[in-house]
């Protein structure tokens, strides 16, 4: 962080070295504000940071001119500087904050040697950017043929839940459309395929996106399409351009991958419109045909070897009900729908780089606009299913408890887990739109994770119930209790009572490396000598200890650092039970020949009952906290048959 020194010795920092060149510069004094230190924050990236900085500007300019009153000062073209030079806020400004947006043109054209400023202060934003970014991932990507506001799309099939690859496709979409002024993302369901699609999928995925604060300017649906694509179906046959087939459903695939005509390759126009008729109708000898679009057979690229654009489906349609018995395959929809939504750039992994050339070709036969492809890379991670059709058979086994389930890779999964969104919207943008294909490691993301949460997750102790030790304390008074901050680094969080007596609760654990008079500390309390230990003969282990006080020890030169509860007659504990999760596969990537039985982890979950004081009892599902020397763990809710509280580890990122 910058620092300068003033000639009277005073030191400014940050935004302040901001604001005091601009002030300078306009020939004013420039006041030390909350406003000019969050200068560097509207730097942002990040759509949905950003909205809430402009919502909260928004309404501190809900009644007033400039942000000090009536006349601009320095925090004014501070905060002003940074929008300006931050091409993702602006969109924002326009379409959400109406007062930023009035403040943002009166500064610009009421102080025009701001000009002379904004080389300066732009490059100061980017540093900030780039040094946010460990990766130091770009956004600056060569799209040809673009021009005027960015339209992106995210096509969703709703055949299953929303997982962490379908992540990034979505918050790379929303990013390039609220990068630029006027930009707009559209959420289009694919629901061409009524076997695998459902209501609860499409709602589950509209929720999802809710969960990671993406909101889409337009929700449409393929089916609203169905007769724009029939009948965009019958031009290519009537220009010669599609044929009907019936071997598809036998040899057809045996004949693309040999790059042989179909024996159907040259029906008549009226034989292929007399066979798709039937189709239409769902007849049974229609339901033996598909519509191919005829390219090249022969051609180098699989993609192009006529594929099939329209196939006979008789599962009724959770939107569109029985009215239609033929749908069109996501290659024949997606160009045609893209390009028909005003979508400028399309956004697609690069397993679909080969069917770039089809989805051309789709738009130029049928005489449509063009839209600008970009391929990045599918995030993978290591030890991870992303198969739809396999995650369905883990829970269809029942080797988890559903799609939400804490071991899947589906955000509500790694939510439930204690993912939070500003954590994984951070590591998906860090990776940027990049093509280069990787096996992530999870550690990565959790680590990011940690950053966001150690610093307001409320601390507590638990201890393990399985052979835990009564421990007799001398040298206490009498039993007492004090307030104790919930986190030592964040006195606004509050406090919590701490009881101390002269019976406490240890685990077995702990005990065990215990040796007469060694010095230990109690954490929370102070140090105390170990002063007898005693064993069950029968099993060797620890039933008991007794220990007296040091309070005046040094807490700094003891190795052992116990937790520890009260033991309290007339108070019970809370019973907590603390879950632990392993990956669902044993192998970091699994091969597409591979059997996903042969590679299911056979145990992913372990439970360890243990419990704490009454303290916790003001915690409120979904809560993070850290039971200290235990780790993060999210409070998902109460067992229904004992009544524990049950927590979820959450990974730290550490091995």
């Amino acid at each position: 962080m910058p620092i300068l020194t003033l000639q009277d010795g005073t030191e400014l920092s940050g935004g302040g070295v901001l604001t005091h060149l601009i002030a300078t510069h306009a020939g004013f004094e420039a006041p030390a504000t909350k406003w000019a230190n969050r200068a560097i924050e509207f730097s942002s990236v990040d759509f949905a940071v950003l909205r809430s900085l402009l919502t909260d500007l928004d309404r501190h300019l809900t009644l007033r001119s400039f942000i000090h009153g009536y006349v601009p000062d320095a925090d004014d073209f501070a905060i002003w500087g940074a929008i300006r030079g931050n091409k993702a806020a602006r969109p924002i400004l326009r379409k959400f904050t109406i007062n930023v947006a009035r403040w943002y043109d009166q500064i610009e054209s009421s102080t025009p040697w701001l000009e002379t400023c904004l080389e300066e202060f732009n490059r100061h934003s980017s540093d900030q950017r780039m040094a946010a970014s460990s990766s130091g991932a770009s956004y600056e990507i060569d799209l040809p043929n673009m021009s005027g506001p960015v339209v992106t799309r995210f096509p969703p099939e709703p055949s299953g839940y929303l997982h962490i690859g379908h992540a990034k496709a979505a918050l790379l979409n929303e990013h390039f459309a609220h990068a630029q002024p006027d930009g707009k993302l559209i959420c289009r369901f694919d629901d061409t395929n009524p076997s695998k699609e459902s209501q609860e999928f499409q709602d589950s995925i509209l929720f999802d996106l809710g969960l990671m604060d993406v909101v889409p300017d337009v929700v449409s649906y393929s089916s609203d399409y169905f007769q724009v694509m029939y009948e965009l179906a019958l031009e290519l046959v009537q220009a010669g351009k599609a044929f009907a087939d019936d071997s598809e459903l036998g040899k057809g695939d045996h004949d693309r991958r040999n790059r042989l005509p179909s024996k159907r390759r040259d029906l008549s126009i009226e034989e292929t419109l007399g066979h798709f008729a039937e189709m239409k109708e769902g007849t049974a000898e229609g339901q033996r045909w598909c519509l191919r679009a005829r390219i090249a057979y022969d051609h180098p690229n699989g993609t192009l070897r006529d594929p099939v654009i329209y196939r006979c489906n008789l599962q009724p349609h959770h939107r569109t009900g029985k009215a239609w018995k033929i749908y069109p395959t996501y290659d024949f929809c997606a160009p045609i729908l893209d390009s028909l939504e005003g979508v400028t750039l399309a956004l697609r992994t690069n397993e679909y780089r080969d069917r770039n050339a089809q989805y051309e070709w789709m738009q130029q036969a049928l005489g449509l606009r063009a839209v600008t492809i970009w391929d990045f890379s599918r995030m993978n991670f290591v030890r991870t299913v992303l198969s739809k059709r396999k995650l369905a058979r883990i829970v269809a086994q029942g080797r988890v408890w559903g799609w939400d389930d804490p071991r899947m890779p589906t955000i509500r999964g790694i939510m439930r887990r204690g993912m939070t969104v500003t954590a994984l919207r951070e590591f998906i943008l860090k990776q940027g739109p990049s093509r280069n294909i990787l096996n992530l490691e999870w550690g990565a993301l959790w680590a990011v994770n940690r950053k966001v949460i150690d610093p307001v997750a409320p601390r507590y102790t638990a201890i393990d119930v399985q052979d835990v030790i009564r421990c007799s304390v001398s040298g206490l008074a009498a039993q007492c209790s004090a307030q104790r901050p919930l986190h030592p680094k964040n006195p606004a969080m509050g406090t919590r009572s701490l009881t101390y007596a002269d019976v406490i609760l240890i685990e077995q654990a702990d005990a065990e490396t215990f040796e007469v008079d060694e010095e230990i500390t109690l954490m929370g309390w102070g140090n105390a000598f170990i002063r007898s230990i005693k064993k069950d003969e029968a099993s060797s282990r620890v039933s008991a200890v007794d220990v007296e006080l040091h309070l005046d020890g040094d807490f700094k030169k003891t190795k052992k650092k116990i937790t520890w509860l009260a033991s309290v007659p007339g108070e019970e504990s809370v019973a907590l039970d603390l879950y632990t999760f392993d990956f669902l596969v044993t192998k970091d990537k699994l091969e597409p020949g591979d059997d996903l039985e042969e590679y299911l982890t056979p145990v992913t979950q372990t439970v360890v009952r243990a419990m704490t004081d009454r303290e916790i009892r003001t915690v409120q599902p979904g809560t993070t906290v850290q039971f200290e020397r235990k780790g993060f763990f999210r409070f998902d809710g109460f067992d229904q048959d004992t009544g524990a509280m049950v927590f979820f580890d959450v990974p730290t990122g550490k091995a």
